[in-house]
């Protein structure tokens, strides 16, 4: 068996755990299933990159994470429109405006400019924070708190017990915690 078809019966099986991940996120069915078939064939363009340093299933779950944000950013963007069986493409967007030429409804309010870059840059102080703490603890930090997964999964995939596990995550939470006050919060003018 060549190591292209081991890769997809090991998606293959996957799958289902996958689709209940990304249902849980978006809340529907076809949706969901579009994120995962899309993680999936990027993991099988190019397979390459899975270098094997995490397992097969953290790997596809990191990238579904991305596409479900995709998923759940775009459905905020876009509307669909509910046509009648005898109503044309044409009659449906016309629908949409006015005879002025103005939308039936106001766009809504893109929100704070300033808010959406404040909150960037925080990501990018937690980031720099978690850089700062060892290798394992930082890593074990993300596999609980960023890809959600659970302590018995993670004490498997980097062979440590589950008091260790405990013990480091508790380490990186008072370090980022000690690191973000005083990189970010101790920064902030208060309001």
């Amino acid at each position: 068996m060549n190591p292209q078809d081991t890769l997809h019966r090991q998606l293959e099986v996957m799958r289902p755990l996958l689709v209940r991940f990304a249902q849980l996120q978006i809340r529907n069915q076809a949706l969901a299933e579009d994120a995962v078939q899309d993680a999936l064939i990027a993991v099988l363009e190019k397979p390459e990159r899975f270098t094997g340093a995490s397992s097969l299933r953290t790997y596809v779950t990191g990238i579904l994470k991305f596409k479900i944000i995709d998923c759940l950013r775009s459905s905020t963007r876009e509307r669909q429109l509910d046509a009648e069986p005898q109503q044309s493409d044409d009659d449906l967007i016309d629908a949409l405006f006015l005879a002025n030429g103005h939308t039936v409804t106001a766009p809504t309010a893109w929100g704070d400019p300033d808010a959406t870059l404040t909150q960037k840059d925080f990501f990018r102080t937690l980031e720099l924070c978690l850089e700062k703490l060892p290798a394992q603890t930082a890593r074990v930090f993300m596999m609980r708190e960023w890809l959600e997964l659970e302590t018995e999964e993670i004490c498997k995939e980097l062979t440590i017990t589950s008091a260790n596990a405990w013990v480091l995550l508790y380490r990186a939470r008072v370090r980022l915690r000690e690191c973000l006050d005083l990189n970010w919060f101790g920064q902030r003018v208060p309001q």
